[in-house]
């Protein structure tokens, strides 16, 4: 059932075009109209001149050709023009959607799927690939499978019509003509295709996650020494995909060289017919052409059924998108109160896709407007903790209170808004450096852009860029060093100033005196809100009001920087390799 919801949910994005590609699909029929009685006219001109007839008995055919000429190409226009901005517009809002669902099921509901069992998650080869490829695949469903169906079969009935009337017995021919190459040549594409289209399809979904995998991960990939079976990964798959093509663009071959065939023995019958017939040239004339451009309307259903089989897995998955369950808003959501708000874990447990628990029974205090510093080995639970604080995973057990009601109180929306700031994962668009940052405020005035790359230590890297805030970055930062990204990065945190701000390694990519200065900053000045920190840098954090360390999912320590330092204990330890490592 979430496939038939999915298409309704793509069908949603459509509706609202629906008039203006429903005219689109008229003006293409009428051009195809128009252009079989342009041959037939022509025909019929042609055959009957030969005949020396007065001027005045061709007129009306002159007329006719000239008309029925201006208004195919006339109408051509209008049916790519009304055609493509329907579609075009409907994929604006479809690209929308997708992109408000793969909110939903990226980190956060992704993590919420894992800890619930649900499997929700999406790869970001996955994600790119649901919203470039299927989406566009949605576009190729209307301009190359609808419409041109709509036209073939007002022409081809238009065709069986004017032969009936020239000669019924040819209308019989044509009207089989038409059966077979607009039903049995599609259907037999289909299915001859349909392995190759699905092959396709899965191959383009594989490839993009492989391609993707390579490239986000170069640096990782190179430090490890994987980069060469990785890059031979995406070529197996880049090479599957290629076979799946050619064995696609084989079927295509034969099945146009069917049609022809079918189409050149439909003209000979039609012809044979009306001689048998006692029919005139003008009479075998007209009916043989209007025959040939008959055909040769519904000669592109077969194209359109094989590309047919191969965007249905592609507008399926944007359909199970779109009908995954959204989050449940709680029936009367409580209002998420203003300025600073004091954060609650009370014995938190998560655990993912069934496995050790990430967060065990912690239990955390902490008072509004208060700036505190997470810090942990790796795999201690921080960025866990962090995420259960903003609702992007489900607690197992026990619950999170926000300003003095637990999370489920609020609109998931709200929560949201409420607390934000930098995840591990937050990414940098395809646009320029002042769209990324007013992603996260977009009223926001100059002034406030510029204070927050200035506490963000980014102003410095906007003034030596090309084009300034105007400099437009690559996706994922390209362009941006690793420490430039990073700082990006928060200064788009620090501008949205949320009640609760929570940074996931704010420095990391930064040199140590940079990285120790810009932490003392954030702890100092935080902003208007609640202040969560993640760091593995310990030297600044004699400026937080607590410092909090995890250790297996739960809290073993936690008080100030000097009181932490001077017992035995995990952060001392942590303490000390910092020091070894410098």
């Amino acid at each position: 059932m979430s496939g038939v919801w999915g298409v309704r949910g793509v069908w949603g994005a459509v509706r609202p075009h629906a008039v203006r590609l429903a005219g689109a699909g008229l003006a293409g029929a009428a051009a195809e109209l128009c252009g079989l009685g342009l041959i037939a006219a022509a025909a019929w001109l042609v055959a009957r001149a030969a005949q020396r007839p007065e001027l005045a008995a061709l007129s009306l055919a002159i007329v006719a050709v000239r008309g029925f000429a201006l208004a195919k190409g006339s109408l051509r226009y209008v049916e790519r023009l009304a055609g493509h901005d329907a579609v075009l517009r409907a994929l604006a809002e479809l690209r929308g959607r997708v992109f408000d669902a793969l909110a939903e099921a990226g980190p956060g509901s992704a993590s919420r799927g894992r800890a619930a069992g649900a499997g929700r998650g999406v790869r970001d080869g996955d994600a790119l690939t649901r919203l470039v490829s299927d989406v566009e695949a949605v576009q190729d469903l209307l301009l190359r499978c609808v419409l041109p169906a709509v036209a073939a079969v007002a022409c081809g009935a238009a065709g069986v019509v004017v032969c009936a009337v020239v000669l019924p017995a040819s209308a019989v021919v044509l009207a089989g003509g038409l059966l077979l190459a607009g039903v049995v040549l599609p259907v037999a594409a289909s299915a001859a295709g349909g392995r190759a289209a699905a092959r396709v399809a899965a191959g383009r979904e594989v490839l993009a996650v492989r391609a993707l995998d390579v490239l986000e991960g170069a640096s990782d990939l190179a430090m490890f020494g994987a980069s060469g079976r990785f890059a031979a990964r995406a070529g197996d798959a880049a090479a599957r995909l290629e076979r799946a093509e050619r064995s696609g663009a084989r079927v295509s071959a034969m099945v146009a060289a069917a049609g022809f065939v079918v189409q050149g023995a439909v003209v000979a019958a039609v012809v044979w017919v009306g001689l048998r017939g006692g029919l005139d040239e003008v009479g075998v004339a007209v009916s043989a052409l209007t025959a040939l451009v008959a055909v040769e309307s519904v000669l592109p259903l077969a194209s359109a059924a094989q590309r047919l089989r191969e965007v249905v897995p592609a507008v399926r998955r944007v359909g199970v998108l779109l009908a995954a369950p959204p989050v449940v808003s709680p029936r009367c959501p409580v209002r998420v109160p203003r300025g600073p708000l004091g954060v609650e874990l009370l014995g938190v447990r998560v655990a993912y896709d069934g496995g050790a628990a990430a967060l065990d029974g912690v239990d955390l205090r902490v008072e509004r407007g208060r700036r505190v510093a997470v810090v942990g080995a790796s795999g201690a639970g921080k960025s866990t903790l962090l995420a259960a604080v903003s609702g992007d995973v489900a607690v197992a057990s026990g619950a999170v209170v926000l300003g003095g009601h637990v999370l489920g109180r609020y609109a998931p929306g709200d929560v949201r808004a409420a607390v934000r700031g930098l995840a591990q994962d937050a990414h940098v668009f395809a646009a320029t450096v002042r769209a990324n940052l007013l992603l996260a405020r977009p009223d926001a005035s100059e002034e406030q852009v510029e204070a927050a790359a200035e506490r963000a230590r980014f102003a410095e890297v906007v003034r030596a860029l090309p084009e300034g805030w105007d400099t437009v970055v690559g996706a994922g930062g390209r362009g941006l060093s690793g420490g430039q990204r990073q700082r990006l990065l928060l200064a788009r945190a620090l501008l949205a100033d949320p009640p609760v701000l929570v940074l996931d390694e704010p420095a990391e990519a930064l040199d140590p005196v940079m990285a120790d200065a810009l932490t003392r900053d954030l702890l100092e000045s935080p902003g208007g809100g609640t202040l969560l920190l993640v760091t593995h840098r310990l030297a600044a954090l004699d400026a937080a009001d607590e410092v909090v360390v995890l250790d297996r999912g739960r809290v073993v320590q936690r008080g100030r920087h000097g009181e932490l330092l001077a017992v035995p204990g995990a952060y001392r330890d942590l303490w000390e390799a910092e020091l070894l490592a410098a």
